[in-house]
């Protein structure tokens, strides 16, 4: 008797493995954006303050974006999901 290689847990499971690196940029995003938001509060020179707010706009869309994907990623992973 073979054993399944794709089990929840055993770290073999390629759609875990890219759903656990999609919430590894996720948690990485979220750590810019908030030094970004930082930045932008309590700065002095506005310039600086310009562009951490330009940053801060960038990071939000490409947070959005990234979360889509990872409820795309869940949604799949679920018994009966379907990819579209």
């Amino acid at each position: 008797m073979q054993e399944a290689t794709t089990e929840i847990g055993n770290g073999q499971d390629p759609e875990r493995a890219a759903l656990l690196a999609l919430h590894a940029e996720r948690e990485s995003l979220e750590r810019r954006l908030t030094l970004a938001r930082q930045q932008r509060l309590y700065l002095s020179d506005p310039d600086a303050i310009a562009a951490a707010q330009a940053e801060e706009r960038e990071l939000l869309q490409h947070l959005d974006r990234l979360l889509t994907r990872i409820r795309a990623a869940e949604y799949r992973s679920r018994p009966g999901g379907r990819s579209w």
